[in-house]
Parts: structure tokens; C-alpha cells; sequence
């Protein structure tokens, strides 16, 4: 491809941009479908052990996380008689920062 074309019988110069964009479409023209095929089920393939990779590492995480979770887990006893907080993790009647989230106390009558 020549670097300057005639417009009006006036020369000009292609941006290199252009000329690239030119360049790649004659090539895409020209291309093997067979080669083609062949790159696009390889990709396929290796998207494929990508995604059971991310699965296999997802459910490591989820299993280690589960581990902390239950070990930093703190073991309460309540005795008879003793008075407790109830924390109300459903109660969403009355929005706000201001709110408590506990209610109570309460006598423990029975554990």
C-alpha cells in the first residue's frame, strides 16, 4: 500500500492509523477459517480450565473461611438467674442510625 493517495488529483498522507486499520482489514479478509476454527477451540478450552479453576478456588475459600469462623466462635454459658441482652437481628420496623439493636435484659430462667 502506497503511503499517499490522490484525492481531486491532490495528494495525501494516510494517518499511520489508518493505514493499520487498512492493513488488518485486507488480512482478516485473507484468513484461514480451518486455523481459525482450531485457535477458537483452544480458546474455548482454556476458558473451560479457567472457570473450574476459579470453582476449585472459590470453594477453598469458602472452606477456609468457614474454618475461622467457627474457630473465632465464642462458647456463652448462661446460668438460671442471670440477666441477658437479646439482640434483634429482624426487627427492621424502625430504620436509623440512632436505633438499638438490643433489647431487654431478660432473666435467664431455665439454660
Amino acid at each position: 500500500m502506497a503511503p499517499y493517495q490522490f484525492v481531486y488529483s491532490k495528494a495525501y498522507h494516510l494517518p499511520v492509523e489508518l493505514e493499520h486499520k487498512a492493513y488488518s482489514a485486507i488480512k482478516f479478509l485473507n484468513f484461514d477459517a480451518q486455523a481459525a476454527g482450531i485457535k477458537r477451540m483452544l480458546q474455548l478450552n482454556e476458558l473451560n480450565e479457567f472457570r473450574y479453576s476459579a470453582y476449585e478456588n472459590a470453594k477453598l475459600y469458602k472452606k477456609r473461611t468457614k474454618l475461622w469462623h467457627d474457630k473465632n466462635i465464642a462458647i456463652r454459658v448462661f446460668e438460671p438467674g442471670q440477666k441477658v441482652l437479646l439482640f434483634n437481628s429482624r426487627l427492621k420496623l424502625f430504620l436509623g442510625k440512632l436505633k438499638s439493636w438490643w433489647s431487654g435484659p431478660f432473666v435467664v430462667i431455665r439454660a
